[in-house]
């Protein structure tokens, strides 16, 4: 299993645990030098901040382990394509890479303006997409036959 794949399973798991916590489920992992320095997961409606997204949780966490606000050596992993909330935080951080999983047509930064992220961010799209775009649909799918 290739590094991608693996640490999108990690972020699958935060999504899962978030999803058992009634948020939507999305998860993150930032990984530095081989290993995870971060993990996030949707906590919007547990802290009642519509900011508390999982890419936003993770970045936080990383600028602390590494020292400074500054991810240029540094992965996001996050199971759905982040927001133009959650680029522009992670173009500020100058993230190095960004991998996610299922592209959202409804709310990606990319649909809104694929230049939110930082010029040299690597972006690699679709890892474990069919899972990742699952776990969401699934959720949104039992909240509207509640």
């Amino acid at each position: 299993m290739d590094n991608d794949v693996r640490y999108m399973n990690e972020a699958l798991k935060e999504a899962r645990m978030a999803g058992a916590e009634d948020e939507v489920p999305i998860g993150a992992v930032i990984t530095c030098n081989g290993r995870i320095i971060a993990k996030g997961r949707n906590m919007t409606e547990r802290l009642n901040d519509p900011t508390a997204h999982a890419e936003m949780i993770a970045i936080t966490a990383a600028t602390e382990a590494v020292g400074g606000k500054y991810l240029n050596d540094c992965t996001l992993y996050v199971t759905v394509e982040p927001c133009p909330m959650c680029a522009g935080a992670l173009a500020w951080s100058q993230i190095g890479r960004l991998v996610y999983g299922a592209s959202d047509p409804k709310r990606g930064y990319s649909l809104f303006s694929p230049s939110l992220m930082h010029p040299k961010t690597e972006v690699v799209k679709g890892v474990e997409a069919e899972e990742c775009g699952n776990l969401v649909s699934e959720f949104f799918k039992k909240k509207r036959n509640q």
